[in-house]
């Protein structure tokens, strides 16, 4: 008998399921965040500099855990127990930040706690849907609104906690939103892909495979990350240097106030969650005319997008000269520049997600996330050539390296979607004899 599943708004309902899971899971770690350095320098009274390390150093160890996370739920715990494992122990840490002397080992809970929950959740979605299936390759950019929502509420309400009802406050809220996200994974994991048959059959596919198609894979992912941190040293002085520029470069005042320079970072996830639908409408109805596109040459499409809003920013500081430019260029670049992620990072995500070899799918979701942490690093090589050069052209050399990104990702298109096609034969034959297995 064939059946349709059942659905919530035209999507598997387990996309729910993770889309509210990593939204709170978001919320508390942006939650906290948000809170961290204000925490340190008025309350422990760290100095700033040491305040900034201790900083840097977590949301570094935040984004390389995972690695480490990834390998142990593929092999040991499965993508499950390690998500529920995982949630509970940030939920722990974050419950630790409200006690002053349990600060350090806080921290730490949390970036371990993020290491098991970080790449066992996205990789469950693939799961969801057939190889065949053209709702495949947008369903992360539906997660990725998730991310976001929970990126924008954050702030607004563990930020305010925190500072007008104290800071422990805000640490705890944080906490209520990493449960209310395990709650919601736990009572919904009747919609999420079985994993006790994945886990059974995983073997004999992985027998089936030959281990070349698997190095081949690993050297076309290696590239993607290489690609993608190129781009992220770009993508990334949106919260760097593109800052600095809000503050100097822009004339922030309107006929009924001065806008603060802060509230400009808040147009990227707002853009995201008004953008998303509206991009998934425009994808559906290429679908539906035959013509979906590689996720290759979105990811490239997205990166020359993104090399268009820094080469407007160019043009801008080029013609204010010494003067300030209006904000409402500003409020332009965030419009073009959030069309350029949307086509690009979920997209990775998915990609990766779907040419992770059996027995492999957090740890190459893991390898994804990594880009965070290495494009961060080479974003702040980046940003040291602010000083010294004028707007204009710090903003020319960002639209270049933009551009070569996506001449980096458009070569490796023809190898990718031949693997994303292996990848998918896999699976199909997964599916054919899960039924063996399982008698």
């Amino acid at each position: 008998m064939n059946t349709r599943p059942q659905t919530w708004f035209g999507q598997p309902r387990g996309l729910t399921i993770l889309f509210l899971t990593e939204m709170w899971e978001i919320f508390s770690y942006y939650g906290m965040r948000a809170l961290l350095v204000y925490y340190m320098t008025k309350q422990l009274l760290i100095g700033q500099e040491k305040a900034s390390l201790i900083y840097g150093i977590y949301t570094g160890m935040a984004y390389f855990t995972p690695i480490f996370g990834g390998i142990i739920a593929d092999r040991w715990l499965g993508k499950r127990r390690a998500v529920i494992i995982g949630g509970s122990i940030m939920a722990a840490g974050h419950f630790m930040m409200t006690f002053e002397p349990l600060f350090y080992f806080a921290l730490a809970t949390i970036a371990l706690g993020n290491g098991l929950f970080f790449p066992s959740l996205p990789s469950q979605i693939d799961g969801l849907y057939r190889p065949d299936d053209p709702r495949r390759s947008w369903a992360y950019n539906v997660y990725y609104v998730g991310i976001n929502i929970g990126g924008f509420l954050a702030p607004l309400i563990c930020g305010t906690l925190g500072e007008l009802y104290g800071w422990h406050w805000g640490f705890g809220a944080a906490g209520v939103g990493m449960l209310a996200g395990l709650i919601i994974y736990v009572r919904g994991g009747k919609y999420l892909p079985e994993q006790a048959r994945v886990a059974k059959s995983t073997s004999a596919t992985a027998a089936a495979t030959p281990a070349s198609n698997y190095r081949t894979t690993f050297i076309l992912l290696f590239a993607v990350i290489i690609s993608v941190t190129v781009f992220r040293s770009a993508y990334e002085q949106v919260g760097n240097t593109v800052a600095l520029w809000a503050d100097v470069g822009i004339d922030r005042a309107t006929a009924v106030m001065t806008i603060p320079m802060t509230w400009f970072q808040s147009l990227n996830p707002l853009l995201v969650i008004v953008m998303t639908p509206m991009l998934l409408a425009h994808w559906r109805r290429r679908a539906q005319a035959g013509s979906t596109g590689s996720s290759m040459r979105k990811m490239a499409l997205g990166a020359l997008i993104v090399a268009a809003a820094y080469l407007l920013l160019a043009v801008v500081a080029s013609s204010a000269g010494e003067g300030r430019a209006s904000w409402l260029w500003l409020a332009v670049f965030f419009a073009v520049f959030t069309l350029g992620e949307l086509y690009i990072l979920p997209t990775g995500l998915g990609l990766f997600a779907r040419l992770a070899p059996a027995r492999y799918g957090a740890t190459t979701v893991a390898a994804w996330f990594c880009t965070i942490f290495t494009g961060s690093f080479l974003a702040g090589v980046v940003g040291t050539l602010w000083a010294g050069r004028s707007h204009a052209q710090f903003f020319a050399i960002l639209t270049v390296i933009s551009a070569f990104a996506a001449a980096m990702l458009f070569a490796l298109d023809r190898a990718a979607r031949r693997i994303e096609a292996e990848r998918a034969a896999e699976t199909i034959t997964l599916n054919a004899i899960q039924p063996e297995l399982l008698a």
